[in-house]
This record gives C-alpha cells, structure tokens and sequence, in this order.
C-alpha cells in the first residue's frame, strides 16, 4: 500500500482527532487532571484546521498519522507569536499500530516542503521528555535543540528547530 500524506478533509476531522489522542495516551500522567481536557484539545482537529494546516498520513482509507503546521499565526498564544520566517509543528502524531513504518517522517518531510513553499526558513517544534522515539527522529531529521519551555516543576517540553534550506 501506498501512504498518502495530504491535508486533512472536513469529513476527516474526527477520525483524525482519534489519532492524534490515541497517540498521545500513551504519555499520560496518572492521576493528573489536566491530561483529559488536553487530550480533548488536541482531538479537535476541526477548530485547528480552521486556524492551521493540519495534513493526514493515510493507507487504504485510513488515517494513520496527523500533524499540525502553524505557518501565518499560532494556534494559541501560549509559545508567543510566530517570526516571519518561521513555521511552527503541533502534535506530531502516529497511531501506536502503525508506529515503526515511517509514517511521522513521511509528515515532517511534508512539513518542511508545505513550509518551504511559501518562504519559512525556520521551523519549530516542542516535545515532552518522555517522548523518546519522537526526539530521535527528530535529531536524525537535522533538528538541533534549543531554550527548553519550563511550564511547573515537573512540565517542560524540549524545543527543537531547523534551518531550512
């Protein structure tokens, strides 16, 4: 099968809110109250689509991975505004029985070129610690580290970005 990766159609925004959950459920805390209303958040695909482009890995009518690009503004303004050669990715993620396939390179690599196309020379990116894989891929993609986000005492998210060329 093919893997298609394309932005994400109106009768798509449910089933591509499952996905991104689902692969984030996985790296919820315990006990932590904040975790139900963020998985919530981030299933919302359609109120993201009205402010960002949101584009789909998909095989055989299934979607399989999701991701978030901010190119003309932020979703919220919890990280600041957006330079004007800058392209930010939100909530990268990949369904956890399709993981190991390449599916969130195939959306990075997607990423860059949408980025690339209307000019950004920068792009962005914030992960969780406990987000292993996702920081290996990215350090194997060129991303190089930056200014860590500290949000309390036991939430940081790593930064990440990229020249691009």
């Amino acid at each position: 099968m093919t893997i298609e990766v394309r932005e994400v159609r109106p009768e798509e925004h449910a089933e591509a809110g499952e996905v991104t959950a689902d692969s984030y459920r996985e790296f919820a805390r315990e006990g932590d109250p904040d975790w139900p209303v963020y998985l919530q958040r981030i299933a919302d695909v359609r109120g993201r689509a009205a402010l960002a482009l949101v584009l789909v890995a998909i095989e055989d009518g299934r979607i399989l991975g999701t991701v978030t690009l901010e190119l003309d503004g932020r979703i919220d303004d919890d990280h600041g505004t957006l330079a004007s050669d800058e392209a930010h990715i939100r909530m990268l993620g990949v369904h956890p029985d399709a993981r190991g396939r390449g599916i969130g390179t195939l959306l990075m690599d997607a990423c860059e070129e949408r980025a690339r196309t209307v000019g950004r020379t920068l792009i962005t990116l914030n992960t969780a610690g406990q987000m292993e894989a996702a920081q290996r891929m990215y350090g194997s993609l060129g991303y190089e580290r930056g200014e860590d986000w500290r949000f309390s005492e036991d939430f940081v998210l790593l930064s990440y970005s990229k020249r691009l060329v």
